[in-house]
């Protein structure tokens, strides 16, 4: 049997463990599902990846690729309103009433900001992304927090997917006054499946996991993009304010003007204009130089191989509760081609992995060392688990979109 050749991608330490119930509490709530989907008011297009939440709460999901979401609610309903957001329009509040499991489509209607809202600013948007940077320990968490969150890492090759790995995480956050290096993620629940076809020789596994919800914070890691020490490295300039949670926002561009020994960034900053807070960041690794490019992010490869990155491209969004910010989603997608020397045509791959917060509450104490993600341990493959449909309980997830769906059919019959 020839051994399956593994290519590592470096970003972030890999940090999984076995996919089963650790500790679980046990709760005896009542729970409803309510489905539901997002769709522009102008267009008719579904939304991907708009925040749910509940309306005055810190439950929450995103919509899938599809625009879909599943929303687990406690009893009674009747007393829940469901808030839905996105950027660049305006909130939709649904009111629940009781025996509601599929609602009607949301529809969002694009946000106009009014001239009361509509600034123009004339300070140099390097002083603006540094104003924000300090006024970070007034706008996110003082204390210890303790977030809930749905991780889901898929590979695939061309258009087939060959790797679909999903976790219920626990992720104790310390004060944003603190270094993100004490900050822990342990897995609740999780699944696995992987394609047994003997053709996907080169099996691909991202490392971080879901310890990218730690390093991915940009606010709560300033050494990726906002430590004094790199901001030299770009140039800043302001683009066309929007709105996000019917909130006006500034909205930053960011280039590196710098050639370094590593692959910088280009991307955007989304900074409330009120509280001068990071709302949402985008940004891209630079494919200027492919070498520098490889380096950041690939691992291993096997001989022969040729590896050419694509595009690496992250996306990091907060939300606000009680006047304060938090962590609330991230996604991370890596795409790349592969062709053996003795080949005519590569193939091409992508890596998508997405986490979205749950549920925060204060943290009581941080997860012990022996509970956290170790650098060698790796989520276990279990296929059979994919076959109860019940399996995430009470837990909120993100829904799986169609074709995800389909390939989870298809590995399920191998």
């Amino acid at each position: 049997m020839r051994t399956n050749w593994y290519i590592l991608f470096c970003l972030f330490p890999l940090y999984l463990i076995p996919a089963k119930a650790i500790g679980l509490p046990k709760d005896d709530s009542k729970y409803v599902t309510i489905s539901g989907i997002v769709k522009d008011k102008s267009d008719k297009k579904t939304l991907a990846y708009a925040n749910v939440s509940i309306s005055g709460g810190t439950e929450s999901t995103v919509t899938n690729a599809d625009g879909e979401f599943t929303f687990k609610v406690k009893e009674p309903v009747e007393e829940i309103a469901i808030e839905v957001s996105h950027l660049g329009y305006n909130n939709k509040r649904v009111r629940l009433k009781e025996g509601d499991s599929q609602l009607p489509t949301v529809w969002l209607t694009p946000a106009t900001l009014t001239l009361s809202e509509v600034f123009i600013d004339g300070r140099n948007p390097r002083e603006l992304v540094e104003e924000a940077i300090r006024k970070i320990p007034a706008n996110y968490s003082s204390q210890a927090n303790q977030l809930t969150g749905f991780y889901r890492e898929t590979a695939r090759k061309r258009r087939r997917y060959i790797n679909i790995a999903e976790a219920v995480i626990d992720l104790h956050k310390t004060p944003y006054t603190q270094d993100a290096d004490r900050d822990r993620v342990r897995i609740l629940k999780g699944r696995r499946l992987l394609s047994p076809k003997a053709s996907d020789t080169l099996a691909v596994k991202l490392l971080g996991g879901p310890n990218a919800s730690i390093y991915l914070d940009v606010v709560k890691n300033p050494y990726l993009l906002l430590s004094p020490d790199i901001l030299p490295f770009y140039d800043f300039h302001l683009k066309e304010p929007t709105a996000i949670d019917k909130r006006p926002q500034y909205v930053v561009s960011f280039t590196p003007n710098s050639q370094l020994p590593y692959a910088l960034y280009h991307g955007t900053f989304y900074i409330d204009k009120e509280r001068l807070s990071f709302t949402r960041a985008e940004f891209f690794l630079d494919m200027s130089d492919q070498y520098k490019a490889t380096q950041a992010i690939l691992r291993r490869k096997p001989f022969g191989l040729r590896f050419k990155p694509v595009e690496v491209a992250y996306q990091v969004n907060y939300i606000d509760h009680e006047g304060k910010t938090y962590l609330n989603y991230v996604r991370n997608e890596i795409r790349f081609k592969c062709d053996w020397r003795r080949k005519l045509f590569s193939t091409s791959y992508a890596v998508v992995s997405e986490m979205v917060v749950t549920d925060i509450k204060p943290s009581v104490s941080n997860i012990p060392a022996r509970e956290a993600f170790g650098k060698n341990q790796i989520l276990s493959d279990d296929a059979a688990l994919f076959f109860d449909k019940d399996f995430w309980g009470n837990y909120n997830i993100i829904k799986p979109d169609e074709s995800l769906e389909k390939a989870v059919k298809r590995l399920r019959k191998k």
